[in-house]
């Protein structure tokens, strides 16, 4: 696929300057355009302002900022995208506005450039229709604030080509996005529950149902976001409401249309007065009219094929930050009362018809069940992706699960000659899923933590030993398990985004998936025992020049580069090699009798002392029983097959999942540093 090396922006403002800034922080060169310098020159200073909030925060420093900033290129000169990979329009909502921009870019862009539409409200088509390269035109719909939201909707009309679709996702990719493929239909995915979700409190205002503060509460509670309606619409403006509504009103009949209420406070120009007592009597009527709304909508989206339902909850929880997405709350609740509560919506607006997904999940009696893996066969290589981007891929049962199904359906397709692992969004795998741990030692049952993992080694062993060629894409962080399920792979392609760790030993555990004893073959006990001990990250170059790594590419030369492989076929991964002169020190520094004093809390000797002193007083804070057994395991395995290893460190699973620290660890992840006490 051909590289992206250039972006414009068409639009200074919030959205435009937001789309570039975030394209240029991602490394790529990007044009901004504006119809007047004064638009341009706002909106680089927007930008200028936003990353020197980064500096003060620690996000960025001022050398970066200065290198983001050389990638923007703001002029009113239209012929400086004529050249451009994409062009993204992000001007404001007038439909003959944004169809006479791209008549005008239709004439002055190359043929490679692909033209793109931010549009919320219109039909991706209708622009489409009135220009010459309908096959490369496509809609890419921001979430604000686009520097920072991840997510994007990436919506294809129905003459799209395919090579636009995936170069669009490329793109995405590119620039640190989390899309979601969505049908080219009134609102696409999120807006369509959310705008409702908006209206309906003002229908509630309307009715007396309840008073603001009670029904801005309820909207909190229902969804456990931090900002109800109504001051989300105070943010947002309440006009844009308005507008949105109206839009899908018109599209989609009454049920969507405008609140009377709504349009009256967009009439009067004033926010909503949210000052006031919560009604906690009125809370639970509240609660139900929005899930009844947004749990119906979304489920109607899903039965007209606009979304997936996996994609419609990474919508609600990436792109509008709710913790869970509709489908997850629908089996939260139960699926009865999602009935209940959307059926109650039907009667309220007879417009509104009870969806068919829900009716027969219903009838099934069980909830929903979502696809966390996918599957794609393109001429002789399958590409398994792990498609949990909101939890970053980590792994848990039906992870686990579902990744067995796909790779055996990949390995049983006789045309299959090469199978390829990866992550959704900016990860690859961020280890285990915590709370599975958490939950079962709680519940007394560290036998089905050693059952699962049991599980894991079997199917991380048929990855390693397969007949076909097994390739692992780190584009982007691999945390345990999934440093454990990349160096499985016969051969690992990275970009410079990708990385390796293993920060067990922080959380009271020890990598129990087979990533130490795969690691040791590659570089030794001793530098092995280093990266588990630290939990030090090892960067893409640094395991390319390790030998575990097999190739380092930029993101768009990764498809060359699995086909590389795929044609050169298998080799022995764990050749020997020698380690490189700047990793020796850190394998020095976990030598056996380094170990001892390490473990003793003091000082390794014969090594640098800035060195010895830093890697000490990072392994004072990690747990000493992981510490110990993962030293242990380490040093029994050598030499032994790997079936035999694997058991060596199942054999100790039951005794560190059994201990106070690894319940304090991983019960602390992501909260607090834990406080390990040595039991």
């Amino acid at each position: 696929m051909a590289q992206i090396n250039k972006i414009g922006v068409i639009g200074a403002g919030n959205m435009g300057s937001g789309i570039a800034q975030k394209i240029a922080q991602e490394g790529i060169n990007t044009v901004m355009i504006d119809i007047k310098d004064e638009f341009v020159q706002r909106g680089l200073e927007t930008i200028k302002g936003l990353l020197q909030e980064g500096v003060e925060r620690k996000i960025f420093t001022s050398e970066k900022v200065d290198e983001i900033l050389s990638r923007i290129h703001g002029t009113t000169d239209f012929e400086a995208v004529s050249d451009a990979d994409l062009v993204i329009e992000a001007v404001f909502e007038n439909k003959e506005v944004k169809a006479d921009l791209f008549k005008k870019l239709d004439k002055i862009c190359s043929d490679k450039t692909i033209l793109a539409t931010n549009t919320s409200s219109f039909f991706v088509k209708e622009f489409a229709d009135n220009i010459s390269r309908p096959d490369r035109f496509i809609g890419l719909h921001y979430f604000f604030h686009p520097a920072k939201n991840r997510l994007l909707e990436i919506i294809p009309h129905e003459g799209t080509s395919r090579e636009t679709i995936e170069k669009s996702l490329l793109a995405a990719k590119l620039h640190g996005k989390t899309s979601i493929l969505v049908k080219d239909a009134p609102g696409f995915a999120v807006n369509r529950f959310f705008v409702p979700f908006l209206n309906e409190a003002a229908r509630m205002l309307e009715e007396d149902v309840a008073n603001i503060p009670t029904i801005e509460e309820g909207g909190k509670r229902a969804f456990k976001i931090g900002m109800g309606p109504f001051l989300l619409m105070n943010v947002t403006g309440i006009p844009i409401a308005v507008h949105a509504s109206t839009t899908l009103g018109n599209e989609l009949g009454p049920f969507y249309a405008p609140a009377e209420r709504l349009k009256t406070q967009m009439e009067k120009n004033e926010n909503w007065n949210l000052e006031g007592e919560v009604d906690e009597s009125k809370i639970d009527t509240v609660i139900d009219r929005f899930l009844g709304v947004c749990l119906g909508v979304s489920a109607a989206l899903v039965d007209e094929d606009v979304a997936t339902i996996e994609d419609t909850d990474r919508g609600a929880k990436i792109g509008l930050r709710w913790i869970m997405g509709p489908f997850e709350i629908m089996n939260r609740i139960g699926i009865d009362k999602a009935y209940k509560v959307v059926d109650a919506v039907t009667k309220r607006y007879p417009d509104f018809k009870m969806p068919k997904i829900l009716e027969n999940q219903k009838a099934l009696g069980k909830p929903f069940e979502f696809k966390v893996v996918d599957l794609e066969v393109k001429d002789d290589i399958a590409t398994i992706t792990l498609n949990r981007p909101e939890a970053m891929n980590a792994l848990n049962e039906a992870v686990v699960a579902q990744l067995e199904k796909q790779f055996a359906e990949a390995e049983n397709n006789p045309d299959v000659k090469t199978i390829v692992l990866q992550g959704a969004g900016k990860a690859f795998v961020a280890g285990a899923d915590i709370r599975y741990f958490v939950q079962n030692i709680k519940a007394g049952k560290i036998p089905d933590i050693v059952d699962f993992t049991r599980k894991g080694h079997e199917l991380l062993l048929k990855i390693e030993n397969s007949d076909k060629l097994t390739i692992a894409l780190l584009d982007g962080l691999s945390l345990g398990g999934g440093s454990e399920l990349a160096l499985s792979c016969q051969a690992i392609v990275a970009t410079p985004a990708g990385s390796m760790a293993f920060p067990e030993t922080g959380i009271g555990i020890y990598p129990g998936l087979g990533g130490m004893l795969r690691f040791m073959r590659h570089v030794g006990p001793e530098l092995t025992k280093y990266y588990v001990f630290t939990g030090a990250p090892v960067s893409a170059q640094d395991a390319f020049e390790l030998g575990i790594v097999t190739k380092v590419v930029e993101p768009a030369e990764i498809e060359s580069a699995i086909k590389e492989l795929a044609e050169a076929g298998k080799s022995d991964k764990y050749r020997s090699r020698d380690i490189p002169e700047k990793f020796k020190p850190f394998a020095a520094m976990t030598t056996n009798d380094n170990v001892e004093k390490l473990l003793a809390g003091q000082k390794p000797e014969g090594v640098d002392e800035g060195l010895a002193a830093k890697t000490a007083k990072i392994i004072g804070y990690k747990a000493p029983i992981a510490l110990k057994m993962a030293s242990d395991i380490i040093d029994t395995q050598v030499e032994k097959s790997m079936e035999d290893a694997v058991e060596i460190e199942l054999g100790r699973l039951s005794e560190i999942f059994s201990t106070a620290d690894a319940l304090e660890g991983l019960s602390s992840a992501g909260r607090k540093r834990p406080e390990f006490s040595g039991k």
